[in-house]
């Protein structure tokens, strides 16, 4: 204790201030709490970011409500791109993703996208529902599905449903060709 230290405590006393009881023990349930909200907050860290798929759920641009989600990739024909915006490709699978978290969203987009693939579905129907507000729940999933499906290489295009399908709470998505199917389209067409 320095000079300082104790003259400080001498004037305390004075002053009729004791000082705190100190324990020797360790207080085993802080500690256990600091390393589970440690452990936690790495969850949530590892949660928010998404990195490992390519796919965040971290803060983003919302689009405004009333906007229509597009998007075509490359090697996409126009003519395919307008009968998919249209709605005249028939949606074999729907994923219905209203009144879900973002975080649950992405962790059942990415099978139920596998999925398909699997069993050579080559349009789905997304249904995120919609509001008029920008923070409502369906225009957050519309603006984070519009990030997340430009960048899945399983995706080749996407597009608002017509007003029949779920107009602006739901988003037509074309899937790649699976290989076999891509196989077998080509060796028909190498026959004529």
């Amino acid at each position: 204790m320095s000079k300082s230290d104790n003259s400080f405590s001498q004037m305390m006393a004075v002053e009729g201030v004791t000082p705190l009881k100190q324990s020797n023990k360790v207080d085993l349930d802080l500690q256990r709490k600091k390393k589970d909200e440690s452990l936690l907050e790495e969850r949530r860290r590892a949660a928010v970011s998404g990195e490992e798929e390519g796919l965040t759920t971290g803060p983003i641009d919302l689009l405004h409500p009333l906007d229509p989600v597009a998007w075509k990739g490359d090697g996409v024909q126009e003519g395919v791109y307008r009968n998919l915006r249209l709605g005249k490709y028939q949606a074999d699978a729907r994923l219905d993703l209203i009144r879900k978290s973002i975080p649950q969203c992405k962790d059942e987009l990415l099978p139920f996208l596998e999925e398909c693939i699997k069993y050579d579905i080559r349009t789905v129907l997304l249904n995120h529902g919609r509001s008029k507000d920008k923070t409502s729940m369906g225009n957050r999933q519309k603006s984070y599905l519009n990030l997340w499906l430009q960048s899945l290489p399983e995706v080749m295009a996407f597009h608002s449903a017509q007003p029949q399908h779920g107009g602006l709470g739901a988003i037509y998505v074309l899937l790649r060709k699976s290989e076999e199917k891509r196989l077998e389209n080509w060796e028909k067409h190498q026959k004529r």
